[in-house]
């Protein structure tokens, strides 16, 4: 581990563990006698033999950080006499002024600390029970005063060492690649270190000494004559820490101006930017006075990881462009829902074997490059699948342009950013040493650590559920006046947030009661977002990156969907709370393998749950009229509707269209032509899933997933060709009723952003999926149901979809000799 993470772990402990904090509450300085009561004192109280045994790893560990440090110091000091010796000459590298500023003290501490280090190694090395070496940390403590001074120049050292590397290349050839020997054991003989990073040193170990006190105490028995020396070091260091505290403390969430002020950071984040024409991964920080764009260094080994600005704006110089006044974005080519979709069948079918590995305990190795495959996967995803712009302004210039996955996180930016500009603000303009300094920060500051991707979780952590949630939107008050109002319902799916259902527009109300029910299909999800907004009508407000009206988000929740709670018969009711608005909603979810059940209707009479050869028999129809009637109704005034097939209906809707076909009432067109279109969709699907099997038949299920899997063009034509004459004659006209009917929906993809990929996975497994789900030794999770059978059930609609063509008549004439009986 390298010397900074080190020591940053080390802060963590300060800063989080209790025991710490007992430390601080004690009188250090009195020591207590063993039957005081005292917190500190029960801490420390240990048995001896094992105290003082992890004494040993104690010190044998700190001996070892105290080496590399020594030789961090030796490599800053290296330089220093040659520069002071060309100092006095006609041309000077820095002047002796420059020389001190920069290298202020460091000679000092190298002296405490070898001294201390020749004294500490032996009594290491000889090591037995009766050791003492706490006079030597007490001497290390009473000699801070230098660490105190050393702090005081810090930044000015700092300032110093980055004018003189700007305007002397001599010297920025020396401060960028120091050479630091390695300990005496290592292979390595020497790392290249910068000389900011080796300044940043001798406050990292400070921190250092002072844990190791800490750890130290822990282990030694009270009754030890080390025990009251340590303690009176610790004091002096956890003074010498509080004193120094804003300078030192590597995680504060705040820095400090050059003018002195303090600047906090407020939020932080991944977010894809559009530059240059490509989508590009960066790691955004709020201040409380600027938004800074960075993106991570690549860094060789022993170097500190750093964030390399890609720039700034200063908040007082901050708009947001409204969406009508902003312009086009630049040419960024959406990327292909197919391929979006291979990355998750990738990704499950990964996590598959990575979970099979872990059973048969495979080799570290084998897993650690099936985490980088899929890590590579994820990560591909995550940059090119948010298409929501989110555009912000520098008065003074530039625009810049980010995609995101959810009008959520836009809504959250947004307001985080708004809210610091009421107060009120200056503009300003970063040297170059105080971009530098506030970039430097980042590393340490910063709250979201790992992009936000599955293989970055820990392997106990929740996978999330896979099946479908049923949600209720009931109710919501708190409107101060009447609006024009409707709900979002967003969960997450491969690390990023995807909208799935909507209500409908309650107009001119304070207290909307939608009472209307979604089926929302979840993969892996974890969390259910709920988004209010007021309709706008307006349509001179376009927004210009996706030619959509932009409506008002009136507010905003999210909770955790906790296994326990929603895995229930029953339906749970909650309320989420969002900027003083109130929403009731209710919900129950079903696992994958329940809903994969399809029931066949008991009565003989309807048309759901009844063959389709049954149907259309009693119908005297080519084609079951539910299905004529529901498609023409699309293809009407629906074809052009954004998501449609893909986002749920209202699910009372949907049971009352199915309630009059089921009853053949004579009112089915009048009621077709008032629904929400949303609904009659939702009908559509609703009645192939409940066909008692398939449209493509249980029989040809097996020799469809073969089919599909052929690699041969040619054959994998002559197959596919076969099976759809195989099909019973009512099933075969039907479905290439529908298939016709959802390339005429995909022809106007640039509309209803439904594309034949997004349309087969929409219908794939409503058409093919077995009327049970074998059960499959090599199957142990609904996600590898997903990764298995639904993405082939996919790809198989797909296959059709993406075909000329195919008529009836055609196929049938066809005499194509398929080999292989099915």
């Amino acid at each position: 581990m390298e010397e900074e993470e080190e020591a940053i772990s080390f802060l963590d402990k300060v800063l989080e563990d209790e025991d710490v904090f007992l430390l601080e509450e004690c009188e250090l300085g009195t020591p207590t006698s063993p039957g005081s009561g005292s917190p500190f004192l029960v801490a420390v109280k240990v048995e001896a033999g094992k105290g003082l045994e992890m004494r040993k790893l104690v010190l044998s560990g700190f001996l070892a950080s105290e080496e590399i440090y020594i030789n961090q110091l030796e490599a800053l000091l290296l330089p220093m006499k040659p520069l002071k010796a060309t100092a006095t000459t006609s041309q000077p590298v820095l002047t002796i002024q420059q020389i001190e500023t920069i290298f202020y003290k460091i000679q000092d501490i190298y002296e405490i600390h070898k001294e201390f280090y020749d004294n500490l190694c032996p009594k290491v090395q000889q090591w037995d029970s009766q050791v003492t070496m706490g006079h030597l940390f007490q001497k290390l403590a009473s000699q801070l005063g230098v660490y105190k001074a050393f702090v005081d120049n810090y930044k000015v050292a700092l300032e110093t060492a980055e004018k003189c590397s700007q305007s002397n290349n001599q010297f920025q050839k020396i401060s960028e690649e120091l050479k630091v020997k390695g300990p005496k054991d290592s292979k390595d003989s020497h790392t290249s270190v910068t000389m900011e990073a080796l300044l940043y040193k001798p406050i990292d170990r400070v921190t250092r000494s002072t844990l190791v006190l800490h750890d130290l105490l822990k282990h030694t028995p009270v009754d030890h004559p080390d025990y009251p020396l340590l303690q009176d070091a610790l004091r002096i260091s956890q003074n010498f820490l509080s004193s120094i505290n804003e300078d030192i403390d590597p995680r504060r969430t705040a820095v400090t101006t050059p003018k002195g002020e303090t600047r906090q950071l407020v939020k932080d984040g991944f977010l894809v930017e559009v530059s240059e024409g490509s989508r590009k991964l960066r790691h955004v920080f709020l201040f409380t006075d600027v938004l800074l764009c960075a993106k991570l260094k690549k860094t060789s080994a022993g170097k500190h990881q750093q964030y390399d600005c890609k720039w700034y704006i200063p908040l007082a110089d901050l708009v947001f462009p409204s969406p009508e006044e902003s312009e086009a974005s630049p040419q960024v080519h959406p990327f292909p829902d197919h391929e979006l979709e291979d990355m998750k069948m990738k990704i499950s079918a990964l996590k598959s074997e990575i979970q099979k590995e872990k059973a048969n305990k495979g080799q570290s190795r084998a897993i650690e490059r099936l985490k980088k495959k899929m890590f590579e996967n994820e990560f591909l995803l995550l940059l090119n699948s948010p298409t929501i712009p989110f555009r912000i302004h520098n008065r003074n210039g530039k625009s810049y342009l980010f995609l995101l996955s959810s009008d959520y996180e836009r809504s959250e930016w947004r307001e985080a950013i708004q809210k610091l500009q009421k107060k009120d603000l200056q503009a300003f303009v970063l040297s170059s040493v105080e971009l530098q300094v506030l970039t430097g920060s980042c590393f340490k500051l910063r709250t979201v650590h790992n992009i936000p991707v599955t293989s970055n979780k820990d392997d106990d952590e929740s996978p999330g559920l896979y099946g479908f949630l049923h949600v209720i939107v009931h109710s919501a008050k708190g409107f101060k006046q009447s609006a024009n109002l409707y709900c979002t319902l967003e969960v997450d799916s491969f690390g990023y947030f995807v909208s799935k259902a909507k209500t409908r527009v309650f107009r001119d109300t304070t207290e909307p009661k939608w009472d209307e029910e979604f089926e929302i299909e979840l993969e892996g999800s974890q969390s259910l977002r709920i988004l209010c907004y007021e309709k706008c009508y307006d349509k001179t407000k376009v927004n210009k990156d996706n030619n959509e009206i932009v409506d008002k988000i009136m507010g905003k929740g999210q909770i955790q969907l906790d296994p326990q709670t929603v895995e229930t018969k029953n339906w749970h009711t909650d309320v989420i709370e969002m900027n003083g608005i109130k929403v009731e909603f209710s919900m129950k979810f079903t696992s994958r393998d329940m809903s994969l059940k399809r029931t066949p209707s008991k009565k003989q009479t309807g048309v759901f749950g009844v063959k389709i050869s049954v149907v259309t028999k009693r119908e005297r129809s080519k084609v079951p009229y539910i299905v004529r009637q529901c498609v023409e109704e699309v293809e009407k005034r629906g074809i052009e509707e954004v998501g449609i097939y893909r986002i749920s209906g209202v699910a009372t809707d949907i049971q009352a269209l199915k309630a009059v076909f089921d009853a053949n009432n004579k009112d089915i067109l009048l009621m077709l032509s008032d629904m929400d279109i949303n609904a009659i969709a939702g009908t559509l699907k609703l009645y192939f899933r409940e066909l008692p099997e398939p449209l493509l038949t249980d029989r040809l299920y097996p020799a469809f997933m073969e089919g599909i899997a052929l690699s041969d063009p040619a054959a994998k034509e002559n197959c596919m060709m076969h099976l759809l004459r195989s099909l019973p004659d009512p099933n075969l006209i039907t479905f290439l009723f529908l298939l016709e009917h959802l390339k005429r929906v995909a022809e106007k993809e640039p509309i209803n952003k439904m594309s034949l990929h997004n349309l087969a996975t929409v219908f794939g497994p409503t058409l093919l999926r077995p009327s049970e789900v074998e059960s499959k030794a090599h199957l142990t999770s609904a996600a590898d149901i997903w990764s298995h059978d639904v993405m082939a059930q996919v790809q198989v609609l797909l296959y059709y979809l993406q075909h000329p063509p195919i008529s009836f008549a055609e196929l049938k004439r066809n005499t194509l000799y398929f080999s292989t009986d099915v």
